[in-house]
């Protein structure tokens, strides 16, 4: 564990532990402000080693690899006045019980649109004319000829796109999927206002539908009791054989295992994930051994811009709870109800 530059414990300067080394947009602020430790290691501090580090803090930088549940809490002391999460997800948090103990917790919305809709919309490319194949082909040597059945896949041009999870990143999708002439299908908990739909040409449709219908489906939800495991051995049944599958939302909204069967019987031509379950995905998973099933490591957002100005909303958000000011992005506002 290392102190990070500029780590100091002056006087009267809160005491604060950053769970890894981000970027400096982010991480300048903090050291300038704050008593900091940071966890310097490439990999998330192991749990004991985190719990020991949090104890008297007055604030967290934590990231998804952080579990903030009430043992965490408890180790951290009562002097604990805000969790930041440098993430727009916070599965990894307990936020009931941030709340009970009046403690707001931050996360970084809105800033990785764009550059997660980018990575969706490289996947969807890439899975379709199989370009990860391609490049092993010419690597391993067999490239001797051009050949009319070489590594054939679907076009993407005026196909039909399939969006389960119509928010901010769904829609980014959208709109790229229009200049590919594509028919764009979404479902989400409820249907979008007209005016809405009619921005992105998009179609509202139940689940099934979507995805007996649809040449490629990009899952964009949040992992919550009702997503987990959303694509399970059933649903990926109601897709085409020909269909691509993307998934840049959470590793667990997909069953690995049917999902292996489903790519290794043919049920579906290609899937291409950004997230897995578990994650890291084992370098002995069935999944790894399939041509047809391409994955990346977690990089919907790893963009140098994106990642600079997910560090200075995290830090934004731990320096104004450090100060007792509302979050600029809080996930449990009504943590300030009554105050």
């Amino acid at each position: 564990m290392g102190d990070g530059a500029g780590t100091g414990a002056g006087a009267g300067r809160p005491r604060v532990f950053v769970a890894r080394v981000i970027p400096e947009d982010g991480l300048a602020p903090v050291l300038a402000a704050c008593d900091a430790r940071v966890w310097e290691d490439e990999l998330p501090p192991p749990r004991a080693d985190l719990l020991r580090a949090i104890e008297g803090c007055d604030g967290v930088l934590t990231l998804l690899t952080d579990r903030v549940d009430d043992e965490f809490l408890d180790r951290a002391g009562p002097q604990l006045k805000v969790v930041s999460n440098y993430a727009v997800g916070f599965d990894n948090i307990d936020v009931p019980a941030c709340t009970r103990r009046g403690i707001p917790v931050g996360n970084t919305p809105g800033v990785l649109t764009e550059t997660t809709a980018d990575l969706a919309w490289a996947l969807i490319m890439a899975a379709a004319r199989r370009l990860p194949e391609g490049d092993r082909y010419v690597r391993a040597s067999r490239w001797k000829t051009w050949g009319p059945m070489l590594l054939l896949g679907p076009d993407v041009y005026d196909a039909t796109l399939g969006i389960v999870g119509f928010g901010r990143i769904g829609q980014a999708v959208a709109r790229r999927a229009m200049g590919f002439g594509m028919t764009i299908l979404y479902h989400d908990v409820s249907q979008l206002p007209v005016e809405v739909e009619a921005a992105y040409g998009a179609t509202f449709v139940p689940l099934e539908e979507l995805l007996a219908r649809s040449d490629f489906v990009s899952l964009h939800v949040n992992l919550t009791p009702e997503t987990r495991q959303l694509m399970n051995a059933e649903r990926l049944g109601w897709m085409k054989p020909s269909a691509v599958l993307v998934n840049t939302s959470r590793g667990p909204v997909v069953d690995p295992r049917a999902l292996y069967d489903a790519l290794s019987r043919g049920g579906l031509f290609a899937a291409a994930l950004d997230v897995t379950d578990p994650e890291p995905i084992p370098l002995d998973d069935p999944l790894l051994t399939l041509d047809n099933c391409l994955v990346v490591p977690h990089i919907a957002s790893a963009s140098r811009a994106t990642r600079g100005k997910m560090g200075a909303m995290a830090a934004a958000n731990l320096l104004a709870g450090l100060r007792g000011e509302r979050l600029p992005t809080p996930v449990n506002p009504e943590v300030y109800e009554g105050r």
